[in-house]
């Protein structure tokens, strides 16, 4: 059976023993609360703290991992304290991946011997949860576990190879309207920037917005901007947006909080800035020589360039899978009628001086920085 909500990713359970439960999937945040939700409803009533028995260890060497599993074996046959019932929680297993631990033959005969005792039967009023994040799924001890247990798998969201940046931010718009969150697209677009697919940190985040906005407020750009902190790959995204809209203080804003977090000159010049003025130019030169019109949306820009051929577009950024990556392209599109196809060339010859200044250490790497944005993005006729 498959759960879905909205455009969240897929949670399967399988129906099987209903005194086994495992919650394992690729989402880490996700399998740790779903398992602490589930454990708390497998918690037999009136029990104490003699009804949850958790079993967790780091498991980062094989004498460890064997250790969680043999004391787990130990909980499940041990007879609830005093009659009743108990839950035992192998909680947060970490050699069901793809690990040293996970590959151990010792490892391996441990979960055999535990999972030859599941499948005779749990003693009455024993109650078992496992959950392990990151699953290598090709184990033969995950596949046999997954058919005997009640499994509830909680996978990230896979946008697949052609999947385009409006893809992840409609899934976030879809997962903030499940929450009840209103956001408008504008903003939704920062937020996806910052969090991207990670659905553990778009929950704190929400929760920490719609605190600080107000029951039903609309979450807006500035907020977002103002509390949600943003990854080095959102800070490089952002940063290229800002170039593209001739935004000159969005770009040094972004520029400082990059720096801030470390990263280097070097770095930004060659992740953010030339890629955006390249695809300035190569945008500026189509428009022009081909009388093309500003895309509504960067996706839309992608039947423009079908429609021009394969000698055309030639030199355009690909994909792993070949085709045109035409995202970036599109989003400069919507935006370069505020810049002169001479200006973008002067820009783009700056980026290389500046690259050659950064490696021989003319002048600090802030400085250079400042003034090749200033330089491209600041008012006409400044080049």
């Amino acid at each position: 059976m498959v759960i879905r909500k909205s455009n969240a990713p897929p949670i399967r359970i399988s129906q099987k023993d209903a005194r086994i439960h495992f919650v394992t999937g690729s989402d880490e945040a996700e399998v740790r609360r779903v398992s602490q939700e589930l454990a708390a409803r497998l918690m037999p009533p009136d029990s104490g703290e003699f009804g949850l028995e958790i079993i967790e260890s780091a498991a980062d060497t094989v004498d460890c991992a064997v250790d969680t599993i043999e004391r787990t074996l130990q909980g499940v046959l041990t007879h609830p304290f005093l009659g009743g019932g108990k839950l035992v929680w192998m909680k947060g297993a970490s050699f069901f991946k793809d690990s040293p631990q996970g590959r151990s033959e010792t490892v391996h005969l441990s979960l055999e011997k535990l999972l030859m005792t599941l499948e005779g039967g749990l003693a009455p009023g024993i109650t078992l949860l496992i959950s392990a994040p990151e699953p290598d799924k090709r184990q033969a001890f995950f596949k046999s576990l997954s058919s005997l247990a009640t499994t509830i798998i909680c996978d990230k969201p896979d946008f697949g190879f052609n999947a385009t940046e409006q893809d992840l931010v409609d899934w976030v718009i879809h997962h903030c309207q499940s929450k009840g969150v209103r956001i408008s697209p504008s903003a939704a677009d920062i937020l996806t920037k910052r969090v991207g697919p990670n659905r553990g940190q778009l929950d704190t985040e929400l929760a920490k917005l719609t605190t600080s906005a107000g029951d039903g407020a609309v979450l807006s750009d500035q907020l977002i901007k103002d509390l949600v902190p943003f990854t080095r790959s959102g800070g490089i995204f952002e940063l290229s947006d800002a170039i593209s809209k001739r935004n000159l203080p969005e770009c040094i804003n972004t520029l400082r909080q990059l720096r801030s977090q470390g990263e280097g000159g070097m770095g930004i010049l060659l992740a953010a800035i030339v890629p955006t003025v390249r695809n300035l130019l190569m945008a500026k030169d189509l428009m022009d020589r081909h009388r093309l019109k500003p895309p509504a949306q960067p996706q839309f820009f992608a039947s423009e360039l079908k429609r021009l051929g394969t000698k055309e577009t030639a030199h355009l950024p690909k994909k792993k899978d070949g085709t045109l990556n035409s995202y970036g392209i599109g989003l400069a599109a919507m935006n370069v009628a505020s810049f002169e196809r001479d200006q973008l060339v002067s820009s783009f010859l700056a980026c290389r001086d500046t690259n050659a200044a950064l490696l021989k250490g003319y002048g600090t790497e802030d400085t250079l920085l400042t003034q090749l944005i200033v330089r491209i993005v600041g008012p006409k006729g400044r080049v």
